[in-house]
């Protein structure tokens, strides 16, 4: 089979490899569709610290079952979604439905091999059906459902006014639940053609440049209230820290973005306000299937999600142009 590999930093190979065969418990996929995410580009840059070159990447991948292995029910032809993380099953956290953060967890194509190739081995429970959508639709499942959790963790309600700093795929999909959840949504980006994209391809109306005066800004929009729920989805550590400052007394700051390194807050100012603290990792099942009943009823439109399109053998020269931010890529979909 043909295999999307990263050999090393900046060195990207579509490889023949031997076709997988599914074990006891476990369904041959043929992918058709390959988000690329943020994780994909960082691999390709050197600078994704949890990896061992060489990798197998991909992990936004939807396809068609091939084959089962021993008690496994899923019929061939049936059209899934992959859900990438790979759990124990027996760990605390898994015991109590949180596989998202199992103490062992295993996410494809950082871990361990992933899935930009025409066939991949996946437990039965990470094959999440989706016969009613497109390939392309299935394939946002994936980043979709990390903003589906993290809006089912802070949990706004109503009439909530609720900010997402970072206007990158995970910002966006956290925006998208916010904004599915009743709340009203505002979205902070350093970069205009994120704040563009997100007001004239999603019709965000309330969007804000970042940088100097952007905590000033967002006082003056809500009265000095600030926000019931801010979602900070950048990765960045003086973004996190800066975004203890947009939360309102009694509100909610979920970092839904990974920072290597340590955050610092006010700890006077974090207990004046009470504020909740939440980390949100990854996703479950319960949030795959909030990502496709958002596909389904357009709240979470593919046409206007996918940026650019490539055909796997055309990946390793673009990666490059991909992770400039000029490129104007918000979400690249590979066709296997």
């Amino acid at each position: 089979m043909r295999a999307l590999v990263c050999s090393e930093p900046g060195r990207l190979t579509v490889d023949a490899r031997p076709d997988p065969r599914p074990a006891a418990g476990q369904a041959l996929v043929r992918v058709r569709r390959a988000g690329v995410c943020g994780t994909d580009l960082h691999i390709f840059a050197g600078d994704q610290p949890y990896l061992a070159y060489p990798r197998l990447i991909g992990h936004e991948l939807a396809g068609e079952i091939v084959e089962s292995g021993a008690g496994v029910a899923l019929r061939p032809g049936a059209q899934v979604c992959v859900i990438p993380y790979l759990s124990c099953g027996t760990c605390g956290a898994c015991r109590r439905g949180k596989t998202n953060c199992c103490s062992e967890l295993a996410v494809m194509g950082v871990h361990v091999d992933g899935g930009m190739a025409e066939f991949v081995c996946v437990p039965e429970a990470n094959a999440y059906p989706a016969d009613d959508v497109s390939a392309e639709e299935a394939a946002t499942a994936e980043f979709l459902a990390i903003g589906a959790h993290a809006v089912r963790r802070a949990a706004p309600s109503p009439g909530d006014n609720a900010l997402v700093v970072g206007a990158g795929p995970i910002g966006v999909a956290c925006a998208i639940f916010a904004r599915r959840s009743g709340a009203e949504v505002t979205i902070v980006d350093l970069r205009e053609d994120r704040l563009a994209f997100c007001a004239d391809r999603l019709d965000f109306g309330r969007t804000v440049p970042g940088g100097d005066g952007v905590a000033r800004r967002l006082g003056e929009l809500t009265g000095g209230a600030f926000y019931d729920a801010v979602f900070d989805a950048t990765g960045s550590v003086a973004s996190m820290q800066a975004s203890f400052g947009f939360v309102a007394h009694g509100g909610v700051l979920a970092l839904v973005g990974l920072a290597r390194g340590a955050i610092s807050f006010s700890d006077p100012d974090f207990h004046k306000r009470e504020t909740t603290l939440l980390a949100c990792r990854n996703a479950t099942r319960e949030d795959f299937a909030a990502a496709l009943d958002a596909i389904r009823d357009g709240a979470a439109p593919a046409s206007a999600l996918v940026t650019h399109r490539a055909a796997l053998e055309d990946a390793p020269a673009l990666f490059a142009e991909w992770s400039k931010p000029g490129s104007g890529v918000v979400k690249a979909m590979l066709e296997i």
